[in-house]
């Protein structure tokens, strides 16, 4: 093999120094393993490196870890998997002190949970919110969990300066003057190693096709994988100054961060057609972005029920996803999910929303959003043909008549039909409770939302605008016709 591509004099001289560092101290190794090219490379040179070493040596544990958001390409799924297990039994048969992990998001904090059941905007450039959520938490935790066993741990990542002018400013702030590692941006105790840090793409790719794979995956495959995704890579990531990997065979389906998913497009075109409703999915939830129809899907309220303006303007700031769109959304995936279970390959029947996640947005529905019509077994029942081990609830419950009822009354009586069921669930909720010291509190909080409607809101805000001189009074009878500013703020708060 020709050596002389390597940054650093060579590929004997990167595995020696690869095995310097691993018998430097006792701190366990965690490698970030995604599938991708660069973090395989980074995997394959470690093993390599270990390989070379006597078997009195291979003392120190190596954790590979993979993140599993719950939201990645199928295909991507069951080939992570495979290759996790191919990696146990290979590094069992050779010996090898390294054993892998999945990681993933608790399932309150999943991408379904948050979307449709909170009614969190599908992801923008200006509110990332999934990365947080989805990777940085997951790996976090982990990471977290072997330093409190261990004091302290070097993160083993397949980054390259090469790849981004932000990851390379990072990487730099945090390097340890006279040490091949750098300091873990933000977790006490964690340190960062990068083997290929000087590498090129070529590099990567000269030396994966150059070298087999150690736990029988052909290398290949990879650079199929590739040329059909026509993109490049999602690695493990560890902190925000990852970019995001939208356009990658190794990301989220359902990234609505980049304008269009060419990647999905790709491997359609390449053959995959049982993966062409991922991509209509994904694309309605893009549409939902369009400033002129956000009004449409988005409630005028925060989720903490307050109105935000944009600016010196009277224009609110879009909330979440209304629970009527939030219906849709959900019928939607599951009939998605279905279409693509009928039409694909033997083997990739991984569900696109888990059960988990079916019962905790049924709860936030129930318990914050006012969802007296117990919406999603019926949901689930309509589309799968089926019934989860539904919870029971044995309190007092409101049912899909006492909501129709409500509506009926509040109209008849000009009250918001929310209101009244905001309240009443409160007291649904201390039912039976002999201390019920909170439910003042919770009465008032509810009072202190803003139960108006809309246009009365605007009409207020533009009268005071007006009397402060922030804008001109003038006729706001096309004010509508104009589209809003593309601006998302966390709706959370």
């Amino acid at each position: 093999m020709d050596e002389g591509i390597f940054a650093g004099g060579g590929l004997s001289s990167r595995i020696e120094e690869i095995q310097r560092v691993y018998l430097s101290d006792n701190r366990p190794w965690v490698v970030g393993y995604s599938g991708g090219k660069d973090s395989t490379c980074t995997l394959q040179l470690v093993w390599q490196a270990l390989s070379g070493l006597p078997e009195e040596q291979r003392r120190k544990p190596v954790f590979v870890i993979s993140s599993d958001t719950l939201v990645e390409t199928p295909v991507i799924v069951r080939y992570i998997d495979v290759t996790l297990e191919r990696i146990d039994a290979a590094a069992r048969a050779q010996g090898l002190p390294i054993q892998t992990q999945k990681v993933m998001p608790r399932v309150d904090r999943s991408f379904w949970v948050n979307l449709i059941g909170r009614g969190y905007p599908a992801p923008s450039r200006r509110f990332r919110w999934c990365t947080e959520r989805l990777k940085i938490e997951p790996a976090d935790e982990f990471i977290r969990e072997r330093v409190a066993e261990y004091g302290e741990v070097v993160m083993v990542l397949g980054v390259r300066t090469s790849e981004s002018a932000t990851r390379a400013q990072s990487m730099s702030f945090h390097k340890i003057k006279g040490s091949l590692l750098s300091r873990h941006s933000s977790l006490l105790n964690a340190f960062v190693y990068a083997p290929i840090e000087a590498f090129s793409t070529d590099d990567v790719w000269t030396y994966l096709l150059q070298n087999d794979s150690p736990w029988g995956n052909d290398n290949r495959d990879l650079v199929a994988m590739y040329r059909n995704a026509a993109s490049g890579e999602c690695p493990l990531v560890v902190d925000t100054t990852t970019p995001s990997c939208g356009n990658s065979r190794f990301g989220c389906w359902v990234c609505t961060v980049v304008t269009k998913d060419k990647s999905m497009e790709a491997m359609i075109d390449s053959g995959e057609d049982w993966l062409e409703p991922l991509l209509d999915y994904r694309d309605m939830l893009a549409e939902t972005q369009d400033p002129r129809k956000k009004r449409l899907y988005r409630d005028f309220r925060r989720r903490s029920g307050q109105v935000s303006f944009i600016g010196d303007s009277a224009t609110p700031v879009p909330g979440p996803y209304t629970l009527d769109f939030c219906r849709e959304l959900l019928t939607k995936l599951l009939q998605t999910q279905v279409e693509v279970h009928r039409n694909a390959p033997p083997g990739e029947n991984a569900p696109l929303i888990h059960e988990a996640e079916l019962h905790e947005i049924r709860k936030i529905w129930r318990a914050e959003r006012g969802d007296w019509a117990d919406s999603v077994p019926s949901i689930v029942r309509e589309v799968l043909g089926r019934d989860l081990d539904w919870v029971i609830e044995d309190n007092v419950s409101f049912t899909r008549e006492d909501a129709g009822l409500l509506d009926e009354l509040c109209a008849s009586n000009g009250v918001p039909t929310e209101l009244i069921a905001r309240l009443l669930d409160v007291e649904r909720a201390a039912h039976g409770l002999k201390r019920r010291h909170a439910v003042h509190t919770r009465i008032e909080d509810i009072f202190k939302q803003e139960w108006r409607d809309v246009d009365e809101i605007v009409a207020e805000r533009r009268r005071q605008l007006i009397a402060d001189g922030l804008i001109p009074d003038v006729d706001s009878s096309d004010e509508d016709e104009r589209p809003e500013l593309a601006f998302d703020v966390e709706t959370n708060t």
